[in-house]
């Protein structure tokens, strides 16, 4: 019997999006490669970027969205089997209590929901977001899309299968992510993102590292972190020329010159493997970051072995003289620095950075044909991971792991108590 013939295999995952930013039109283009799900709703504070992130949608032909009046009225659509919840930091967790409201009031049900890094803005928070999808017994995700990445996958297959298993297992993963910097305000405002770069990068670099230095097929846990180094800096936005133009792009409400957040980080982390070794994981993030636009990388090396990837390193260049006129745009890369000169391509981003994949593959596990990979306790344990990187960068030392006191620690860039220079 094939999948036409039989109503349970034929069954489409309908999607409904919470948030209508730059992250869900991203996942929006992933579902292009999606064959079992229709993305059909859009919810936004702001009404205008919903109706034109649905239009988006249909414009993609991912599904036939439409905008809804709010949480609870996409939730109560029986149409919605599923959430992708990727709006601001500041309002995950309420966002999360209202799809909760909605389904203990028996307005709703749902399969299952998956949420954008990271989870949450501290410890505490994040606990409250799983708490609260948990009591009403949801499946759930972890969205992280660059271990969903083709090349570090396949990368991380080959060698593990091939070098690991002639010469032992790898011992040392860098991942990197740099930019010039976000998108939208609030991700500069470390009391509404929680933080700067290390909060909003170092989610995807501290779980690729593990990743990466995790056995295929194996539990994250049998990598365990021990010890973490971090240290934070402003080398750009709060230079008095650099303030004033973020201040000038972002509006006033992002003032660097009184309420900085860190726009490079640096972590190093030590885990100890269940097979009695000591690993070690470098990652870096930056907003100050120049060149052709974003740029991920990540490396892994054994005893006989390494691989390396870097988004920037891409098959398709372009050239533009001077005499070329255009506006400015993302048209070639995200994050795009520039107009004219030679400049990387990447022909197809939702592809190379994973979010088609791992859109795929979550949509697969609320349907119940696969186990998800992460689950809202891998982001919980990143965001504990961030928090203990926060607390070394503020102590200037190595911190073991978890330190005492984590469930209610709170960065001081996400206080507004960080000074740069101090």
């Amino acid at each position: 019997m094939n999948g036409t013939d039989n109503p349970e295999l034929a069954r489409r995952l309908g999607v409904g999006f919470i948030g209508s930013g730059f992250n869900a039109r991203f996942h929006m283009q992933g579902f292009r490669g999606v064959r079992d799900a229709d993305v059909l709703g859009v919810w936004s504070p702001n009404k205008k970027n919903a109706a034109s992130a649905a239009q988006l949608a249909r414009d993609l032909d991912v599904g036939g969205a439409k905008a809804y009046s709010s949480i609870g009225a996409m939730v109560a659509d029986p149409a919605i089997d599923a959430i992708w919840l990727t709006g601001p930091n500041h309002a995950r967790v309420e966002n999360v209590e209202e799809i909760v409201d909605a389904i203990e009031r028996g307005a709703g049900t749902l399969k299952g929901i998956a949420c954008e890094k990271p989870l949450a803005r501290n410890v505490a928070e994040a606990r409250r977001v799983i708490e609260l999808v948990e009591r009403v017994g949801l499946a759930h995700g972890y969205l992280e899309n660059q271990v969903f990445a083709p090349q570090v996958e396949t990368g991380r297959e080959l060698l593990w299968a091939r070098g690991a298993a002639t010469t032992g297992r790898p011992y040392l993963a860098r991942a990197a992510e740099e930019h010039s910097g976000p998108h939208m305000p609030w991700f500069w405002r470390g009391d509404l993102q929680g933080g700067g770069v290390l909060n909003d990068m170092m989610c995807h670099s501290a779980l690729v590292v593990r990743h990466l230095l995790t056995k295929p097929g194996a539990d994250l846990a049998t990598v365990r972190p021990v010890r973490v180094t971090a240290h934070i800096a402003s080398l750009k936005w709060t230079r008095p020329n650099y303030s004033k133009q973020l201040a000038k792009t972002m509006g006033s409400e992002v003032d660097y010159s009184k309420r900085p957040s860190e726009d490079f980080a640096s972590t190093t982390i030590e885990f100890e493997t269940d097979d009695g070794h000591t690993v070690i994981g470098e990652a870096s993030t930056s907003w100050s970051f120049v060149g052709a636009g974003l740029r991920l990388s990540a490396e892994l090396l054994g005893p006989e072995y390494s691989m390396s990837w870097n988004t920037l390193d891409s098959g398709l260049k372009l050239f533009f003289s001077r005499a070329v006129r255009g506006k400015a745009g993302e048209d070639l890369v995200e994050k795009q620095n520039a107009e004219v000169g030679l400049m990387p391509v990447v022909a197809n981003e939702a592809a190379a950075y994973g979010y088609e994949a791992e859109d795929r593959h979550f949509v697969r596990a609320f349907l119940g044909k696969e186990q998800p990979k992460l689950t809202l306790h891998d982001g919980l344990e990143v965001v504990r991971i961030l928090m203990t990187a926060y607390q070394s960068a503020e102590q200037g030392r190595t911190i073991a792991f978890p330190p005492r006191g984590l469930d209610k620690f709170v960065p001081a860039v996400a206080r507004g108590d960080w000074k740069p220079n101090a």
